[in-house]
């Protein structure tokens, strides 16, 4: 089965949620008044609304949905399962269910409806901007583009660089979705670190849930499986006979091949000393033509 790249635990997650909301109730207020602004109508008052309208919108429910829901449809219908569009379902579900309930549980008001304090907002005080905590579009940006890529790791097999370039892709993605949100300043910066962490939750929890039930199955004999992938055994190469080297003529091999004759021996050579040249009592000097013509005159 296609696994998911496993950053952590459910159950570490939870806990990094609920110790990071004691921390953004106490401890760090004051530096989310101190890094809050309107930094987009301060520095780029031209740019604010494409930023609002483009790159913000990347991970609201008006364009992540449609991915998520595009990715399952073809999915289902090239393998023939529900699976997929259960996955759109489940995902949509802890999104409003999970991170939409702490929202409304915490009730903190964002940077342009009050000073940031739980419990003191909520939807029927300030209506969205009561219920800033955590951020939506960065758990969206997590939550539903990773159940897209779940699904096709899920369904394209264990390849390693795919699972690398749809990690890279959500992370990209989320990093967006923080980056833009707070320069833009509709959030406390405290509201986008915990929507990466309830969006990692929300997916952790769902992809597990996943897993269980296809090892299990479900009640009343209900079937539930995900594709599975094996990696094929590798074929040995067929034996071939090697055709035999055909004998030439020393002839034609010596015309062919003068580089590759015998080299002589060089283990009987002597080195040149002096007294080579020396004469030797009782043997003739040999002298050189040159030599004899100059003695005879």
């Amino acid at each position: 089965m296609a696994r998911l790249p496993r950053l952590t635990s459910a159950p570490v997650l939870a806990g990094a949620l609920v110790v990071f909301t004691l921390l953004a109730a106490g401890p760090l207020r004051p530096y989310d008044e101190m890094f809050q602004g309107y930094w987009a109508k301060h520095y780029t008052p031209n740019w604010w609304m494409f930023l609002d309208t483009v790159p913000n919108a990347v991970a609201g429910q008006a364009v992540c949905l449609p991915v998520l829901a595009a990715v399952a449809i073809f999915l289902a219908w090239r393998h023939r399962t529900w699976h997929p569009l259960a996955i759109v379902v489940a995902a949509e579900a802890g999104f409003y269910g999970g991170v939409g309930g702490l929202k409304v549980l915490l009730g903190r008001t964002a940077p342009a409806a009050g000073e940031g304090d739980f419990w003191e907002g909520g939807p029927f005080a300030h209506g969205w901007y009561g219920i800033a905590y955590p951020s939506g579009h960065a758990a969206e940006a997590v939550l539903i583009y990773g159940a897209a890529a779940y699904l096709l790791i899920s369904y394209t097999g264990p390849d390693s660089r795919l699972r690398r370039r749809l990690t890279w892709l959500v992370g990209l993605i989320a990093l967006n979705a923080i980056v833009v949100a707070f320069y833009l300043g509709y959030h406390w910066p405290t509201d986008l670190v915990a929507g990466l962490l309830a969006g990692g939750l929300v997916l952790r929890v769902m992809v597990d849930l996943d897993r269980a039930l296809a090892r299990r199955g479900l009640p009343f004999g209900w079937s539930y499986r995900l594709p599975t992938f094996s990696r094929p055994e590798p074929v040995a190469a067929p034996e071939t006979h090697r055709p035999q080297p055909v004998p030439v003529p020393a002839a034609i091999w010596l015309r062919t091949h003068p580089f590759d004759l015998p080299k002589p021996s060089v283990t009987n050579l002597q080195p040149l000393t002096a007294a080579w040249s020396a004469p030797v009592p009782g043997q003739p000097t040999r002298t050189l033509p040159e030599r004899e013509l100059l003695i005879t005159r």
